[in-house]
């Protein structure tokens, strides 16, 4: 069974990796050639075209930043490529429309569809540790499991087409919510000259503790951004998802839409910074 990986960025190299770690013939398509060129060192066969890739392979799986990228390239206007008889693991981060109206086209073209997000990063995908949140009917969740299990133990059915897209945006938010509270707290801690070991002594007895807080706490007290699991750029197009989608659903958006006016500032100077840059929006650095 040969397994096609279109989309080899931040987190689609490594889950190559994986795949062609744990014995699986690969083959991989990214849009920027040069960055799936050393997967062929490691025993992946790299693809001139998408078209190419998906041809040669049974099941696909989709790593693109988002729902435009996936649709350009799966649906082009010229030579799009056939997927009767092929199923399409789509594990990135769209919307739950986005996400419907691929199953609807890859089932109209002969193939099966499973939306499977993960939450997780880099270091989960190299430990084995990526959360999986599949929606699809039960049969294909069963059938598919075992290629989960390649990048996650913890491995969920949700429901659906459409509703482990939706979990995926709403713990996003969550995300970016915790991390803008937290930043705003911190700020007015240090700004009040409060020691920050004792916050976080009172923070970690208590039940508004996550544990994000101390994952991300030497990025904001070194302002050192850097090292990115997780860019600035696609929070903020997470985040404008959960917007769109808590409009549709006449929920009051005014808290997610003031996170995303900071993600939006944030990104201006910070793109491609780990998401905690945001930190330095609510607390400026005045040095």
């Amino acid at each position: 069974m040969k397994i096609a990986l279109l989309g080899t960025g931040l987190m689609g190299y490594p889950m190559a990796e994986q795949l062609i770690a744990t014995g699986h013939d690969v083959i991989v398509w990214n849009r920027t050639r040069e960055k799936a060129l050393p997967l062929s060192d490691t025993g992946a066969q790299v693809a001139v075209s998408a078209k190419d890739a998906i041809e040669a392979a049974e099941i696909i799986i989709l790593m693109f930043s988002d729902g435009k990228a996936i649709s350009d390239t799966l649906f082009p206007v010229l030579n799009a490529p056939k997927f009767g008889g092929k199923t399409v693991l789509q594990m990135g981060t769209i919307s739950p429309d986005e996400s419907k109206l691929l199953h609807s086209q890859i089932v109209k073209s002969g193939g099966e569809y499973l939306e499977a997000p993960v939450l997780g990063s880099v270091p989960q995908v190299r430990e084995r540790r990526l959360i999986v949140m599949v929606g699809s009917t039960l049969a294909q969740f069963q059938q598919h499991e075992p290629i989960f299990r390649i990048f996650g133990s913890d491995i969920y059915w949700i429901g659906e087409v459409g509703h482990a897209a939706t979990l995926k945006l709403v713990l996003n938010h969550l995300i970016a919510a915790e991390t803008a509270a937290f930043s705003l707290s911190l700020g007015m801690v240090r700004s009040a000259g409060v020691d920050v070991d004792m916050f976080m002594s009172v923070l970690r007895r208590s039940a508004l503790y996550a544990p994000t807080f101390d994952k991300k706490l030497d990025n904001y007290l070194t302002r050192d951004f850097d090292s990115a699991n997780f860019p600035v750029q696609w929070l903020l197009k997470d985040v404008g998802l959960v917007l769109q989608e808590a409009a549709n659903m006449k929920l009051d958006t005014r808290a997610v839409s003031a996170i995303y006016e900071i993600l939006n500032d944030s990104n201006k100077k910070s793109a491609k910074k780990d998401y905690s840059a945001l930190y330095n929006i609510i607390h400026p650095d005045t040095k």
